[in-house]
């Protein structure tokens, strides 16, 4: 019979490429994880990796059993969701991950509702970008996170995560009337490596000119106040434009930002699931009607 938890140990090497990283993103040591890996090798009757030096691949058997362990953990957090489900009610922690935007403008109504409808609940908040997402979801430090998506930028969940729609919002253009007015202006971008980095360098090459980059800021409310004080122009979401500093002038543009709930593959029936989204539905419903532009 192979073992579940070895299973998922093979997942994570298939995604991260390394012993050291799978150990390193679900705090085993290497030793342990190589250990395991070579345990389920014996459970597999097969070779499932091939070693050349400290290179590690998946043999055409390892990759076969990757497909059927997504399949298998998936149907795990399925029965570890109906057996939730024969408790009383929502209970228990509930580990949250939403991008800054996200756990400022919509999680504090939101659990302010949860907490009133279904007190048993222990939400627990972490500032995570999307692009982690996926990664901290299988490794079980996440039951659930708020993920954006941007026109230009392809999506961020890989097929380990399920998603459903919350939100899609416009983007502005701080202090300019087009994105081809600003190519000779200085930038504020977000850091190298976000989505709202890539999302602002993809949107100005489309308008045919590279960025000239003069800030790395990722909080919108700073952004706003560096573009009040003539320090260059950006682009920003709706949820973080609301309220404009004064002097900064904002103008729609053709680019949308999506905003997400994601969860593992399986977790879809856990009974905390659906309290927790209708909260945020909540939330989001009354963020957006409360002014902003467009």
């Amino acid at each position: 019979m192979l073992d579940p938890r070895k299973l998922r140990l093979l997942r994570e090497l298939s995604r991260r490429g390394t012993i050291a990283a799978v150990a390193e993103a679900l705090t085993f040591t290497a030793s342990a994880v190589s250990q395991q890996l070579s345990a389920l090798e014996r459970e597999a009757g097969l070779p499932l990796l091939e070693r050349t030096g400290r290179t590690v691949v998946l043999t055409p058997a390892g990759r076969l059993l990757v497909e059927h362990a997504e399949a298998v953990l998936a149907s795990l957090e399925r029965a570890e969701a109906a057996l939730a489900a024969t408790r009383t009610g929502p209970s228990g922690p509930l580990r949250i991950g939403a991008f800054p935007t996200a756990a400022r403008a919509l999680l504090p109504e939101a659990l302010t509702i949860l907490g009133q409808e279904h007190p048993g609940l222990e939400p627990m908040v972490a500032e995570i970008d999307p692009a982690d997402v996926s990664a901290a979801l299988r490794a079980g430090t996440l039951d659930v996170a708020l993920v954006h998506e941007y026109d230009f930028v392809p999506p961020v969940v890989d097929d380990s995560v399920e998603t459903r729609p919350l939100l899609t919002e416009p983007m502005y253009l701080t202090t300019r009337s087009a994105l081809e007015e600003a190519a000779r202006d200085p930038w504020i971008v977000s850091t190298p490596g976000t989505l709202c980095h890539t999302m602002t360098l993809r949107a100005c090459q489309a308008a045919g000119f590279e960025p000239r980059v003069r800030h790395h800021i990722d909080d919108f409310d700073t952004v706003l106040l560096l573009a009040a004080a003539g320090q260059g122009v950006a682009l920003v979401p709706r949820l973080a434009a609301a309220r404009p500093p004064a002097g900064v002038r904002l103008t729609q543009v053709k680019i949308e930002r999506r905003t997400l709930i994601a969860f593992r593959r399986g977790y879809g029936e856990h009974p905390a699931l659906s309290p927790f989204t209708a909260a945020l539905r909540k939330s989001t419903a009354r963020a957006t009607q409360a002014g902003g532009h467009g």
